[in-house]
């Protein structure tokens, strides 16, 4: 008896949270030995690229990615997107015994708020239409709806950078996961357009001579390598306990809301749908209040110092003695 093509779906969507959920704790490891040896990311530092573990992190986070992408070839957006939750609680369980971060009960509280409204959120959020070709998906990218919502997007993403990152970057975990999330709801709607593209290719449509395939791929890759910048300096600087729900919380609302816009699936929906869809918003944002007052801010990193002691008489006891006293935590690694 064959695998029917949902449970291929929920497959491949459990083994894409169970990758994704550890290339969070793997990169957070390999960010913490880099910055021991070199300037950390959260500061501006890229010694993490020569860290092979932050590679082994990247990897399995590609993997990740992978495996739910082709989820959604045979599963619903409804049943696969949830499962992206599990990624978070897999993240918290592996930081609490590999990385030795506490999560407080009332932060519990707030990633299962997370967990439960974003459900609600995915659930009843509206069907979406596929387009039938690449050309289809530019003319939805280009209506003025999206414009608005991709100049707002890019507006926010230059302020959070240009003015909110140099204040705040480092006590605010919502600046970073900020523009991570904002980039990735247009990485999104770049890749379902690359996708389509593939896939009519292999069918034998070709789409490789249209420029929209190409100016799509260029989007796409210029979104991912903001978003990996940015949720470098936030793994580094925050709690990856905190990190993962937040940034799962905020990047499947404003994916929906980005697919919604572009794609018209707002029209039609029911007063019940959209109340849901309103309690779910409340129930995420109440566990991202929660979660970010309860956070452990990382221990800022031993600063060294020397103080100097003036011996006035070589007779005197012990005790009495003044002697140079070294701390620094180089030193006592060694």
């Amino acid at each position: 008896m064959g695998v029917s093509d949902n449970s291929k779906g929920l497959i491949l969507a459990v083994a894409s949270s169970a990758f994704i959920g550890t290339s969070f704790i793997l990169k957070k490891k390999g960010l913490k030995r880099a910055g021991a040896n070199g300037t950390r990311a959260g500061v501006g530092g890229y010694t993490y690229l020569l860290e092979p573990l932050w590679w082994a992190g990247m990897v399995t986070m590609i993997v990740g990615e992978v495996a739910n992408f082709v989820a959604y070839v045979y599963a619903p957006a409804v049943l696969v997107t949830p499962l992206g939750a599990l990624s978070i609680i897999i993240s918290a369980i592996l930081a609490h015994f590999l990385l030795n971060e506490r999560l407080p009960k009332m932060g519990v509280l707030g990633c299962v708020s997370c967990i439960v409204g974003s459900v609600i959120i995915v659930i009843h959020a509206p069907q979406e239409h596929t387009p039938n070709s690449v050309q289809e998906i530019w003319n939805l990218a280009t209506q003025p709806a999206f414009l608005i919502y991709v100049a707002a997007t890019l507006s926010l993403v230059l302020t959070l950078i240009l003015h909110f990152e140099p204040r705040y970057g480092q006590t605010n975990i919502l600046i970073y996961l900020g523009i991570c999330s904002l980039m990735g709801s247009l990485t999104v709607v770049s890749i379902k357009a690359i996708g389509i593209a593939i896939k009519l290719t292999l069918d034998g449509v070709s789409q490789v001579a249209y420029p929209q395939t190409w100016f799509f791929l260029t989007v796409a890759a210029i979104c991912v390598i903001t978003q990996l910048n940015y949720l470098n300096k936030a793994l580094d600087t925050f709690n990856a306990a905190i990190v993962s729900p937040v940034y799962y919380v905020m990047f499947t609302t404003l994916t929906i809301i980005a697919s919604a816009i572009m794609f018209k699936d707002w029209s039609g929906q029911d007063a019940s749908s959209i109340a849901s869809e309103i309690c779910g918003f409340i129930t995420v944002l109440s566990g991202t209040i929660i979660l970010h007052s309860t956070r452990e801010q990382e221990p800022a990193p031993t600063q060294g110092n020397v103080t100097w002691y003036i011996s006035g008489d070589s007779m005197k006891n012990l005790d009495e003695e003044h002697l140079i006293a070294l701390h620094d935590s180089d030193y006592l690694e060694r």
